[in-house]
């Protein structure tokens, strides 16, 4: 007498378990790679540069003549700042992808402070004391722009792109 053999399904080597961790990984590094590419495209222009930027700090305060703006460089990579470099003029060379960090020290008046550069794009909201934000814009056009306060119209200075 023969023996039937019941058909047994064998085992898949992947599980219904390993297939849900590899959608999870594979949406982690496309959500990812989506942020790159988004943080990656300055406030001027509609395509991503990947390039190392030029890290600018401007302070916003005032003192007893009015509010200004003060430039905090680190290009010696050590932080020097001087009250003398009131409403500074900034060179940059064309090309540079810029990050522009905008820094409310004003802690005397507890006012809001802002930073606007209408020729890239450059518009910060309202910092409260010791608020910060970056944006990054590409330096793409030659010539001299001003760069302003809308809350504090003494506030000014120059960005001037070098060929």
């Amino acid at each position: 007498m023969v023996k039937k053999q019941k058909n047994k399904a064998k085992p898949s080597p992947v599980s219904k378990g390993m297939i849900i961790t590899v959608a999870v990984i594979a949406a982690v590094i496309a959500g990812g790679v989506y942020y790159l590419w988004i943080t990656a495209i300055p406030v001027n222009v509609d395509h991503p540069v990947f390039a190392t930027a030029s890290n600018v700090y401007i302070l916003a305060t005032h003192n007893d003549q009015g509010y200004y703006y003060d430039e905090q460089s680190t290009k010696t990579g050590k932080k020097t700042i001087s009250s003398t470099n009131v409403d500074p003029a900034i060179h940059i060379p064309k090309g540079t992808l810029v990050a522009l960090h905008v820094i409310n020290e004003d802690k005397d008046t507890n006012s809001e402070q802002d930073l606007n550069i209408d020729a890239f794009n450059v518009h910060t909201r309202h910092l409260k004391y010791f608020e910060a934000q970056t944006i990054n814009f590409l330096a793409d056009k030659e010539g001299t722009y001003s760069y302003y306060s809308i809350l504090h119209p003494e506030m000014k200075g120059t960005i001037t792109v070098d060929p």
